[in-house]
This record gives structure tokens, C-alpha cells and sequence, in this order.
């Protein structure tokens, strides 16, 4: 699709700069809030539906802004850090301000609008699932570090102090499953997902709650699609006759994650997987490389499971 006007946008936390690509006007910048939302969509209320808006992913600090900007019906495509990280040094721009990577955006947009997506806010209930699981992770990771104080010896007087937060953020990471528990229970497609992936042996709901939060385009892509999605895909590097090891890279780190914990049981308890892991081990491969290929099989196969029981 084709548009008559490109803006590119830089979020930072407290504001955001706007360029518009070809124009000569300066950039201009307005607070990243809602008073500052309705500011910019007034300032260019006679181009927005004309327009394409790229903004960079920020850690979540665009989150408000997109959404404002898709309710007030205007395109925009949200762009990886890294690839506007890599296209930015591509035009050699010395300098580094938010006013210039606004403009480098918009030149972006320019340049590659045939092959940009649009953004769609998720589901709200998928949201909050996301939200959700995000949340305990993060309570996990807290747990975990307390836990590893209760085993150091300059904590050796603290350990009454460890143990009760120790308990608080067990108390508040059942809490949160119990809610992520009720909202797939209540949820008829997420709840037939979850029930699809716990039949899968090696699969187990701790696992099947992180699929769902993390990879919603389970069941929608080709086996080749939710491999590179997940980031099991493995990518050629060869130049001229030098052939280099194939690796994978990319992808969704916390399913990435999940699945590696669950192909760990599913060598154990599943003896078709268990079959596949010994062969490529046989074959000369190390162990990792193997349980990456399981990893890639069981995410191949539950894509095809959901796929054909979910979306029929």
C-alpha cells in the first residue's frame, strides 16, 4: 500500500519527536502522555489518514501511544530496535539526538512501506494473560535471587528477613497463576489451546500457560514461520565455498526458554522425541544441537495440533 505522507516518531519515556519524511520542518516534539497523544493527532489531524507512522520499540514506553494512535485510525508499524539500529547506520548519520532518529524513521517508512506491517492491539484478554505471565516471570527471577542469598555466607545473619520475602513471593506468584488459571478457564479458544498442549507428552502447564501468553500465532503459521517466530530456525552462512555451521538465533527468549525445559522432560517421557534426540546424537551431533531439533520438532508439531483442532 502506498502512502502520501511518512512519520517517524522516537519514543522516549517522557516525550516523543515527530518528523515527517521530505519536509523540511523541524521536528517537533510533545509529551508522551495523554494530554501530549491528543496534542500530536490534533497537530496532524490533516494527514494522519494518509499517513504511515513508524515508531522503535521501546520497552514498553510506546505501549500508550500506539494505541492511541490505532484508535485514532492512523497506520502505524512498530519497527525492532536492532533493524532501526542497523538501517540508522546505513545512512551514516554521525550524530545521535531523538530529533534524528525521528527523521531516520520517516525516511524508513519511506523507503520500505511495501513490506511493513500494521499494527493490531492484541486481544484484551490475551493482553492481560501477557501481562500476567510477564509478571510472574519477574517474580520468579526475584525468588530466585533470594534464594541464592539464603546460600551465601554474608547473608548468614539475614536469613530469617530472606526467608519471610521468600514466602511473600511465593504467596504472589501463586496468586498470579491463579489468575492466569481462571482466565484460560474461562477463555473457550484458550482454553482449548491449553488442553491441545498438555495432551502432548513432555508438555506440562506451566509450559502450555507460557505458549499461550508468549506465542498467540500458534496454530495460524507454516511449520517454517513458527520455527523462526520461536527462533529454531537454523540460518545459512555461507560465502563462495566456505560453508559455515548453521545456527539459530532471533526469536521469542522466554518460549525459547519454556520449550527447552520442556524438551528436557520430552527426551525423558516421550519415546518418539527420546528416538529423535538419540539418532542425531549418534550421528555425531553435541547434545544441544540435538535438543534444539526436538525443541523445533515439538513446536512443528504442536503449531500442526492447535492448527487442525482449534482452527478447522
Amino acid at each position: 500500500m502506498s502512502y502520501t505522507y511518512y512519520i517517524g516518531i522516537d519514543v522516549s519515556k517522557d516525550w516523543f519527536d515527530v518528523a515527517v519524511h521530505s519536509k523540511a520542518a523541524k521536528p517537533q516534539r510533545f509529551q508522551n502522555r495523554g494530554g501530549g497523544f491528543a496534542a500530536f493527532v490534533s497537530e496532524y489531524k490533516e494527514i494522519l489518514s494518509d499517513s504511515l507512522i513508524v515508531l522503535e520499540a521501546t520497552g514498553g514506553y510506546e505501549t500508550a501511544l500506539l494505541l492511541s494512535l490505532h484508535n485514532a485510525g492512523a497506520p502505524v508499524h512498530r519497527v525492532q530496535p536492532l533493524k532501526a539500529a542497523h538501517y540508522i547506520r546505513s545512512l551514516r548519520v554521525n550524530g545521535k539526538t531523538d530529533a534524528l532518529d525521528a527523521v531516520a524513521l520517516a525516511r524508513y517508512g519511506a523507503e520500505r512501506h511495501d513490506n511493513l506491517s500494521i499494527f493490531q492491539p492484541a486481544d484484551e484478554t490475551l493482553q492481560t494473560l501477557q501481562d500476567l505471565q510477564t509478571r510472574r516471570q519477574d517474580l520468579l527471577d526475584m525468588r530466585k535471587a533470594e534464594t541464592q542469598r539464603l546460600k551465601h555466607p554474608r547473608y548468614a545473619r539475614l536469613q530469617d528477613s530472606i526467608g519471610r520475602v521468600c514466602d511473600a513471593l511465593g504467596t504472589e506468584i501463586a496468586d498470579v497463576e491463579k489468575q492466569m488459571t481462571e482466565i484460560v478457564e474461562n477463555t473457550d479458544n484458550l482454553k482449548r489451546k491449553y488442553q491441545v498442549m498438555i495432551m502432548f507428552r513432555g508438555i506440562g502447564g506451566t509450559t502450555a500457560m507460557s505458549l499461550l501468553a508468549g506465542l498467540p500465532e500458534l496454530g495460524t503459521l507454516n511449520r517454517k514461520e513458527i520455527a523462526a517466530l520461536v527462533g529454531l530456525a537454523p540460518y545459512p552462512k555461507d560465502s563462495g565455498k566456505m560453508q559455515k555451521y548453521r545456527a539459530t538465533r532471533g526469536g521469542r527468549k522466554p518460549v525459547r526458554n519454556a520449550l527447552f525445559m520442556a524438551a528436557l522432560s520430552a527426551i525423558r517421557y516421550n519415546p518418539n522425541l527420546k528416538e529423535d534426540y538419540d539418532r542425531i546424537l549418534q550421528n555425531g551431533k553435541k547434545p544441544i544441537v540435538a535438543l534444539v531439533a526436538v525443541m523445533r520438532k515439538m513446536i512443528v508439531i504442536l503449531n500442526a495440533k492447535i492448527r487442525d483442532l482449534c482452527y478447522a
